[in-house]
């Protein structure tokens, strides 16, 4: 096997590149960080031409790293939780084309990463993620006295990444994020987490719940909101727990799921967005759908323990 040794570099960005040349400074790995121009039309741009907004650049960075020590998915991990990926008018107090938030893939493989990277960020906001992936162009580094500038001016500097929101929002909402996502590591079993953070799928016929047929209800893995009753439950013969219906559809959201080659409807919980499975229209009449879903988004709750649990409401569906 042929271990990649020569520098790779990565181009990002995240409106104010003052704000995001730190975060990658020191990170062992990271050979170098400048901060430039790139994405526009416009020859060697000065920086006064490129705030104007006229010349097509954003404000980036490029990063060279050592591929060996560093993984282009590390960097983007880095990347995400120094922007706000929602914002399609700019990045914090900076509003403009040339402030709005972007990741230049210089090959095949970092398109690709790019993309996956950005499916999974999309699963932790509710509104859409608005950072464009595009092909990398012609990078132009700034003028000397913008690199390092947090180093050159630290107190204007960090006076402007708490003025402009930026700091804020890193401590709100990235730190609540990653806070959430650790408490999940904790309380989920790798499949589970796997399954229903990740998207994964377990393996049909090797899961819980495939062949359970006795009488109780599956709740949520990660709220214990009743999802889905045995009274729906039957063998479809795919190997996973499959149900006509949901007990309450206002908890179950749909979307399109195109990572495969047919398109697909995905099923996600719709108060905490965790990964259930898929729904099919090839069900039992007379509803004709068939969900189908993974064991290991679910904890089953037998109808003797309904009560006990905390579920008494859902004995009715066994009257």
């Amino acid at each position: 096997m042929q271990f990649e040794q020569e520098q790779k570099k990565a181009i990002f960005a995240g409106g104010c590149f003052w704000c995001m040349e730190p975060p990658f400074d020191g990170v062992q790995g990271v050979i170098s960080v400048v901060p430039g121009y790139t994405g526009g039309q416009v020859n060697n741009p000065t920086y006064e031409q490129v705030c104007g907004g006229d010349t097509g650049h954003y404000e980036a960075i490029e990063v060279t790293y050592d591929p060996e020590y560093l993984s282009y998915k590390q960097l983007l991990h880095i990347f995400w939780r120094m922007i706000d990926p929602t914002d399609a008018g700019g990045q914090f107090a900076d509003r403009g084309q040339q402030y709005m938030s972007a990741i230049f893939y210089t090959d095949a493989y970092q398109k690709k990463i790019a993309r996956e990277s950005k499916i999974e960020v999309g699963k932790l906001f509710k509104e859409p993620i608005a950072t464009k992936i595009l092909p990398a162009k012609k990078f132009y580094t700034a003028e000397q006295y913008h690199c390092k500038y947090y180093l050159k001016n630290e107190a204007h500097y960090k006076g402007y990444k708490v003025g402009s929101g930026r700091q804020g929002y890193i401590d709100s909402v990235w730190k609540k994020i990653d806070e959430r996502q650790d408490e999940l590591r904790e309380k989920l079993t790798p499949m589970q987490y796997s399954v229903t953070q990740q998207d994964a799928t377990e393996p049909p016929f090797k899961n819980e719940y495939w062949d359970n047929m006795q009488d109780g209800i599956y709740v949520d893995i990660v709220s214990g909101e009743a999802l889905f009753s045995s009274k729906d439950k039957y063998d479809a013969g795919c190997g996973w727990p499959s149900f006509t219906k949901p007990i309450d559809e206002a908890l179950v959201q749909r979307s399109v799921d195109n990572r495969l080659a047919r398109v697909r409807t995905e099923v996600r919980t719709t108060n905490t967005d965790a990964h259930l499975g898929h729904v099919f229209d090839d069900g039992p009449t007379p509803e004709g759908t068939r969900f189908c879903i993974n064991s290991a988004a679910m904890k089953f709750i037998p109808k003797d323990e309904l009560e006990k649990l905390g579920y008494g409401k859902y004995l009715k569906l066994f009257e």
